[in-house]
């Protein structure tokens, strides 16, 4: 016994591999603490949304939440007054390092304004992404949740898309996808989860699987883990002189490298790492080679 201690010492064959987690409880004191544990804020104007909109670190707060004084929340804001210069939109990027394995975050959904009036097409989104090089770019891949409660691109249902990207051509458009809806308003807390695993994309809202993708939009390199707030372009309601102000919260997001977690161990999880005080885990390593998240898509 103790000569097969020593050759699984020696050959490291009986070490047992530490899961590769991040996980990001968003309890921090303000924006700045995000950039420091490596979120970067976009701040480059262009796709998506209404041309001429800008997008500004301004657009991000922490805050303890409202249902529970011992929480903090991320939350996300974007605004108009009906035209581009009047738009400020928001997007939020983590490193670009994550492929396969499983996703999931908790997010509140909102339907109206909490200022001015409502009807703008507002998009409300979780999701992966890598750079859009050139059009079809084949190396680009997509995961996204995007939640419309006004409608948007020619319908006016609300509904929640769950949409998995092989590549795409910006002008004129063309994409290469396979999408999801949930018809209906989300409004309020939900969890959204993507298992990515074994050329298969599963989509799970509230830990109901609704959705499976895979073929050729399933992710062949590294994405960053993002949350955007923005306008669909086309559909902003006309100027007024009251600005537009809209909002989705953010309590938590999580990734388990390389493992399919149901809904349950993801629950239990971050159950648990919030129970030992962890406020934020990062040991997902950096692609190889490291690879720039530009946050700028």
């Amino acid at each position: 016994m103790r000569r097969l201690v020593w050759l699984c010492a020696l050959l490291g064959a009986c070490a047992q591999a530490q899961p590769e987690r991040f996980f990001d409880d968003f309890s921090y004191a303000d924006p700045a603490a995000l950039v420091a544990k490596g979120w970067t804020p976009r701040s480059k104007a262009g796709h998506p949304g209404v041309v001429g909109a800008s997008w500004s670190a301004k657009q991000f707060s922490l805050l303890d939440d409202p249902l529970n004084a011992a929480n903090r929340l991320l939350r996300i804001t974007a605004n108009t007054d009906g035209t581009g210069a009047g738009t400020s939109q928001a997007q939020l990027c983590h490193a670009r390092k994550y492929l396969e394995g499983t996703y999931a975050a908790r997010i509140r959904f909102t339907d109206k304004p909490v200022a001015g009036v409502d009807g703008d097409p507002v998009i409300q989104t979780f999701y992966a992404v890598t750079p859009l090089k050139h059009d079809f770019d084949p190396d680009f891949s997509e995961m996204d949740w995007e939640y419309l409660p006004n409608g948007g691109w020619g319908s006016e249902k609300t509904r929640l898309y769950g949409i998995a990207w092989q590549t795409v051509q910006l002008e004129p458009w063309q994409a290469h996808n396979q999408q999801h809806e949930e018809f209906g308003s989300l409004d309020g807390w939900h969890q959204l989860m993507m298992q990515v695993s074994e050329g298969r994309v599963k989509l799970f809202l509230d830990g109901r699987h609704i959705a499976t993708h895979g073929g050729r939009t399933y992710p062949v390199s590294p994405m960053s883990i993002n949350f955007n707030l923005w306008f669909s372009p086309g559909g902003l309601l006309p100027k007024t002189e009251q600005v537009r102000r809209y909002e989705q919260d953010v309590d938590w997001v999580f990734h388990a490298r390389n493992e399919v977690l149901s809904p349950a161990q993801v629950d239990a999880e971050v159950a648990r790492l919030r129970a030992a005080g962890v406020a934020q885990i990062d040991s997902v390593p950096p692609a190889i080679p490291a690879l720039t998240s530009l946050c700028d898509f």
